[in-house]
C-alpha cells in the first residue's frame, strides 16, 4: 500500500529539505510505503532550484509556471499521485510527518474514509502563538460545523487524509485557503466515514513565514456558505 504525501509549496527554500528528511523518517505501519508529491506554486526565493536538484525515486516535482494558490496546487498535486491513501502536508515544518502512522489507524482498521488532525483536540504539546488567529480558526470551524452538521474541531487542519477513492469523487475549484471548507463541504455531503485524530502542531509567526491572512478568513466563511448551500 502507497501513501502519497502531497506537498504544496511556495517559497518555502528554508524548511523543504527537513520536511523531505522529517517525511523519509517518518514511522509507517507494516506494509506501506510513501511517495512525495511536491507541487511548487511559482517560488521565488530559490525553493524551484532546490527542487531542481533532487534526483530520488520517492520524490515527483511538479512545478507551476504562475502562482495560483494552495487549492490549485493540491488539486494538481492529487491527480498526480498515485497512492491508495493520500495525506496533505504543509511544507514549513508546522506539523510533525512522525503522526502519520496514528492518523492511519483509523482508515487502516477499516473505521474511516477521512481523518482531520485535529489540533485542538490534543495532549500533544503545541506553540502558544495568536489568539485572534486561534480564534478564527475555532470561528470557521463552528461556521462550516453548522452547515455540514458534523461536529469537527479543526476543520482549518492541514493534515487531511484521504482514501483514493473519495478524492477521485470531488472536483476541487477553490484556488486558495478556501479549499479547506470546500473539501469539507464536499466530503460531508458524500457521507464519509470521518475520524479527527489529536496532534501536535508548532505554528510559526508572520515574521517566520506564515502566509493566512485576515483576507483567507473572510473568503473562507463564504466558501462555508457556497458550498454547503449553492453547489450541490
Amino acid at each position: 500500500m502507497i501513501l502519497s504525501v502531497i506537498i504544496p509549496c511556495y517559497n518555502e527554500k528554508n524548511t523543504i529539505l527537513a520536511l523531505i528528511e522529517r517525511v523519509r523518517a517518518a514511522h509507517l505501519p507494516a506494509g506501506m510505503t510513501h511517495e512525495m508529491v511536491i507541487i511548487d506554486d511559482c517560488s521565488k526565493d530559490g525553493t524551484r532550484e532546490v527542487l531542481a536538484s533532487l534526483k530520488s525515486p520517492d520524490i515527483k516535482v511538479v512545478y507551476h509556471e504562475k502562482n495560483q494558490g494552495k487549492g490549485a496546487a493540491l488539486r494538481t498535486g492529487f491527480k498526480s499521485a498515485t497512492g491508495d491513501i493520500m495525506v496533505i502536508q504543509d511544507a514549513d515544518l508546522e506539523y510533525d510527518p512522525n503522526e502519520y502512522e496514528k492518523l492511519l489507524r483509523p482508515i487502516l482498521d477499516g473505521r474511516a474514509d477521512v481523518v482531520y488532525g485535529s489540533r485542538f483536540m490534543t495532549t500533544s504539546e503545541r506553540r502558544i502563538l495568536y489568539f485572534f488567529h486561534y480564534m478564527g480558526n475555532r470561528l470557521l470551524t463552528f461556521f462550516s460545523d453548522i452547515f455540514t452538521n458534523l461536529n469537527l474541531t479543526d476543520m482549518e487542519t492541514c493534515y487531511k487524509i484521504f482514501k483514493r477513492e473519495i478524492i477521485e469523487k470531488i472536483s476541487i475549484k477553490e484556488n486558495r485557503f478556501g479549499f479547506e471548507p470546500e473539501i469539507t463541504a464536499k466530503i460531508a455531503k458524500l457521507k464519509c466515514r470521518i475520524y479527527e485524530v489529536g496532534i501536535s502542531y508548532s505554528g510559526r509567526t508572520y515574521e517566520d513565514g506564515k502566509k493566512i491572512g485576515m483576507k483567507d478568513g473572510f473568503r473562507a466563511m463564504w466558501c462555508i456558505v457556497k458550498y454547503n448551500v449553492f453547489v450541490k
